[in-house]
């Protein structure tokens, strides 16, 4: 049973609870109110649990997802540049047998467009980070955004689905969907039916009845706290994973960022547009640029969360290629440092 349903379940039980007439049976009141007391510590530590470790992770991703678009928004700049360079080569640079995306003015101008619009959109924590989940530059496509200046549709919609964790994949514990995205009312509705049952709404049930409920309430507590553990698990999980990748981006990040600098400054202040005007040192500089955008490309295309096809699965860490991508990260940061 899906997490949110559970814990819903759990405060219709509650809220049934608070009906009906007469108290009789004081010492199953007693242990059934032991027991409601038992069920709704055990339901607010995982609630606790889970609210915590969800912050965590949401600030992580949405941090992850915001400095990926103002990267991407970025490349507008570079090419502008670049293009401004006559007799330019190719730059068809290749790094260990990595497939990094070669320089192509008009589609890092079309993503940077979009990303520029999603930027702008952004009134709510958790967009960012969904981008960031499924990577910025496919997700920046998929939009639509782009060259067009269509606004991007279900912007605000995908906000409101309870920040990051609903879009990292739809977060499906069960075939019903939606075991991640816990939702705050949900939360809050399931705590207040623990509290009704321990409160005054109790008298107005039989004992065995209450002690039926409160059974039934620890039950679910139980199954909650369970499944509160996979979540916690995943997130952290998810939250190494991506501690890794977002200190590698800031590295790649930072080399970019003066190399770019740099670049302007010969371009658009001295006024060098021939590539035969380029010292040794300018061209390596250009070609570093031009090294680290392909991998920032790459970077931000690469998904930190991909969709598990089970249909009782959480979705999945993309640990594996997010690992490959931080070592090619290395290498390109190896390489510029050194020189060509």
């Amino acid at each position: 049973m899906p997490l949110p349903l559970i814990i819903g379940g759990l405060a219709a039980v509650a809220g049934a609870a608070g009906i009906g007439s007469g108290i009789h049976g004081g010492v199953k009141m007693k242990e059934a109110k032991d027991t409601m007391n038992l069920a709704k510590r055990k339901h607010e530590r995982a609630v606790n649990r889970y609210e915590e470790k969800n912050k965590e992770t949401t600030a992580l991703m949405d941090s992850i997802g915001k400095r990926e678009l103002k990267i991407v928004a970025s490349f507008k700049t570079f090419s502008d540049i670049i293009e401004q360079i006559q007799g330019r080569p190719d730059f068809n640079i290749q790094l260990g047998g990595m497939d990094l995306p070669q320089y192509q003015a008009d589609e890092l101008r079309k993503i940077s467009n979009g990303a520029v619009e999603i930027l702008g959109s952004i009134t709510t924590a958790g967009i960012a980070g969904s981008l960031a989940a499924s990577g910025v530059t496919t997700a920046v496509t998929a939009f639509g955004a782009a060259s067009t200046g269509t606004a991007i549709s279900g912007l605000s919609g995908a906000a409101a689905t309870n920040a990051t964790l609903a879009a990292i994949g739809g977060g499906s514990l069960a075939s019903g969907g939606g075991g991640m995205a816990l939702g705050s009312a949900i939360l809050g509705g399931a705590t207040l039916g623990v509290g009704l049952l321990v409160g005054g709404a109790i008298l107005g049930v039989t004992g065995s009845k209450l002690s039926d409920q409160a059974d039934e309430a620890y039950r679910q507590a139980s199954r909650t706290e369970e499944q509160v553990d996979k979540i916690v698990g995943y997130l952290k999980e998810l939250t190494d994973v991506a501690e890794s990748f977002e200190l590698s981006l800031m590295e790649v990040e930072a080399q970019y960022k003066k190399r770019l600098a740099r670049l302007d400054e010969i371009v658009n202040y001295y006024g060098k547009k021939n590539w035969y005007d380029f010292t040794g040192d300018e061209k390596e500089l250009t070609k570093s640029t031009v090294l680290l955008v392909g991998m920032l490309n790459k970077m931000c295309k690469t998904k930190l969360v991909v969709e598990n096809h089970a249909e009782d699965g959480i979705n999945i860490v993309n640990k594996y290629e997010v690992r490959s991508v931080v070592s090619k990260a290395d290498q390109v940061l190896g390489k510029v440092r050194a020189g060509f």
